[in-house]
This record gives C-alpha cells, structure tokens and sequence, in this order.
C-alpha cells in the first residue's frame, strides 16, 4: 500500500538534509546533484506505488467489476499518489534548473555525468553514460518510469547469445505450471539487447494508462527513434538505426508458444513478440527512421493492462553484459520488496536462459559479482553454489534483516 501522505518519504531521505545550508555553507553543485538523485529516488518510489495501486485495481476488477468500496478506496488512493508526484515533478524541475545554473561557467560541465549514475563510474561492466547532458528534467521524468513486463522478465525468452541463435527455446518452471516455446526466425532469436525496445514501449504504455490516456486503450504506441535511442543510452549513428530496425525484424520474427497467463487470459495460439512495427516518418537527407509504430502482441499487452510490469533502474541500459541484464531483471523480479533472494546456481542458470555448462556459467557469473556493478542489487556466489542477491539500499536492508530477526 502507498506511504503516508507528505512531500518526502522519510525512507527516501538521506541521514543529513542536503538542503538545510545554514549561512556559512552555500549550495554547490554536488549539493544540488545529490538533492536532485533524492528527488528522483522519491518520484521513482511514488511511480511504483501507482502502479501497484493500479494493478490491485485491474484485480478487482476482474472479480467483482470494481465497484466495491475497496475499489472506491484504491482510486482514491491513485488519485493521491498522482497529486504527489505531480508535487515531486514540479519539485524535480526546480531542482533541475538550479543544478544547471550551478554547473554553467564550469570548465567541466560537458564531462559531468547525471547524477544517479555516479555511484557506477568506473566499473567495466558498465557502458559509459552516451548522453550525459541531456536535459534532465525533459528526459529523465520519462526515464524514472521505466517498466519492465513480469511475464518476461519471469521467462528466459530472450537469447544472451550475442551471434545469431536459430535454435527453438523451450523452458518449463520448476513446479511445471509454466512453460514456453521460443522459435527463432532466419534472423535469429530476439535478443536480450532487443528486449530495450519493448521495455521502452512497455514504460510508454505503463504512463499512459497511469495518466488515464485514451491511447493506452490501443496496442501499437509511436515514438521518436531518437529519443529511444537516448533513452536507452545507445548512440545515434547511422548504425543504431540500422541495428535498431534488425531489433524490429526479430522481436516480430521470433514465436511465442506458452501456457503463462497475462492479465489472467491464457493466449494458447502462437505469436510474436510484437506482432507489427512499422517506419511512419523518415528522414529526406538520409532515409532515417526517425518516428516508428510498434504493437505489441495481445499477450504482453494484457501484462501492461493488468499493471503486471516493475519499475526498472534506468543504469539497465548500461550494463555492458548480456546475462548482468538477465540477473538484474531476475533480482527485480524475485526480490521485490524482500531485502534478500537465494537462490541455486544451477537453477539460475535454467531462470536465465543460458546455454552453457554449469562450470562456464559459474566463471561467467563469478565475473559480474567481482565487478559489482548491477543497479540496486549485489550478489554474492556461495561455495555450495547458492547466490544471493542482496537490496543495495543499506536502510531498507538494515530494516529488513531487524524485521526478520
């Protein structure tokens, strides 16, 4: 259930006020950066609250028509919630604008990295910030909403081979409830890297339906290839549209065969993982895409209906490794609001969708632990073989392990 009212959570807020600046201590631009990675935390909570909120009302609504004074209770709570984060939009854009005017004059403004990603500097499983001097209000409002869909991020759909799979994909939970089928096109599988293109039309849809949009009630969404591309942080060369649109060709190629309910419906035929895209606006100087239309397939679609989606960290994107993408999701999806999750190796192996020997997958995951660098979570690899990923916020752990104890 969502927080208390208030402007903060008090959770979210760091030990000292980094605003409270007496007459002797005037605001500097780190100052300003960390106000703004507080704020955003806040704004990111308050979008997972709605969600939530909307998902247990989607629930209700499939029992009993969502008349019930429950149902009336949780709309008001949303209607709530979405007052606070308008309050915290305007709060971000405030602090957006006195953390530029602190950087202006800078010699090294143009090096400076956003803020939420500075704790990962430095670590080589992470790709480089491409954009970094974006505008942050702009761009990131859209960025802390990121969605990924449960149904995915709970089945190894995509391949983390980095070459072209043609094998057919079959995997089935460990209490044999789920299953899926995954065949591949003569392109090849869709990729985890091609799995951005849907969490950014999942987010796109998410926000929609959270904001009451008439368009959220449509499959197919359209957007700027750009802005996608720097979204996701990808470059914007003529290469990006070009890998982009291979994206498209094997998201609408690879077939989905499955047993795993979305949005409580069971869609027993075949299908793809979009079921169309399509170039709506193209450059004269060069024949860039530069606005597309995806729709989503009816199974996914009812995911983002039923608000069966996680908020993701936008520092995904970054990660540099096809299987760090992998474990995040699964760390998300399996941690939630737990401050731990274990699990064994070889069954992370299977969860993942990796083909390789439990030996190599132990090298390989051994690899991503000695990096550290997934968003929110660490993991330790035990000798028995048992990984635990453990919640980087050292509050909600501390709170979380005094609560088990």
């Amino acid at each position: 259930m969502a927080t208390k009212p208030g402007k903060f959570d008090p959770d979210m807020l760091r030990e000292r006020d980094l605003f409270a600046h007496d007459e002797r201590h005037e605001p500097n631009w780190m100052d300003s950066a960390d106000h703004l990675l507080t704020l955003r935390q806040w704004h990111r909570q308050l979008s997972e609250e709605i969600v939530a909120t909307n998902r247990e009302l989607a629930q209700l609504g499939v029992r009993n028509g969502g008349d019930s004074s429950e149902a009336q209770a949780l709309r008001a709570q949303a209607q709530e919630l979405q007052a606070k984060r308008a309050e915290a939009e305007a709060d971000i854009e405030a602090a957006v604008k006195q953390y530029q005017a602190l950087l202006e004059g800078r010699q090294q403004a143009v090096e400076t990295t956003p803020p939420e990603s500075s704790e990962a500097n430095g670590k080589t499983g992470l790709i480089r910030v491409r954009h970094p001097n974006r505008d942050f209000f702009l761009a990131d409002m859209f960025d802390y909403a990121l969605k990924d869909d449960g149904a995915t991020m709970e089945a190894p759909i995509f391949t983390l081979s980095t070459k072209p799979d043609l094998s057919i994909w079959q995997w089935t939970s460990k209490d044999g409830n789920k299953s899926i089928k995954v065949a591949p096109s003569v392109l090849g599988r869709a990729t985890q890297f091609d799995k951005d293109v849907l969490i950014y039309v999942v987010s796109q849809l998410t926000e929609a339906l959270n904001r009451g949009r008439e368009d959220a009630q449509n499959r197919t969404v359209r957007f700027t290839v750009y802005d996608y591309l720097v979204t996701t942080n990808r470059g914007v060369g003529g290469d990006d549209y070009r890998r982009l649109q291979e994206a498209f060709e094997r998201l609408a190629g690879t077939r989905i065969t499955t047993d795993i309910k979305t949005g409580g419906e069971r869609v027993k035929e075949g299908f793809g993982i979009i079921d169309t895209w399509r170039i709506v606006e193209k450059s004269r100087e060069d024949e860039r895409m530069i606005a597309v239309e995806i729709t989503l397939s009816r199974w996914l679609y009812n995911a983002v209906q039923a608000f069966e989606v996680l908020t993701i960290h936008p520092d995904y994107f970054r990660l540099r490794k096809p299987l760090a993408r992998r474990l995040y999701e699964l760390a998300r999806k399996h941690c939630g609001h737990q401050t731990s999750w274990a699990i064994g190796l070889d069954l992370l192996r299977e969860k993942s969708g990796s083909k390789s020997s439990l030996r190599e997958f132990r090298r390989a995951v051994r690899a991503i632990e000695a990096d550290d660098s997934l968003p929110e979570y660490r993991f330790v690899v035990g000798h028995d073989d048992k990984v635990t990923f453990y919640m980087r916020d050292g509050t909600r752990l501390i709170r979380g392990i005094t609560k088990r104890a």
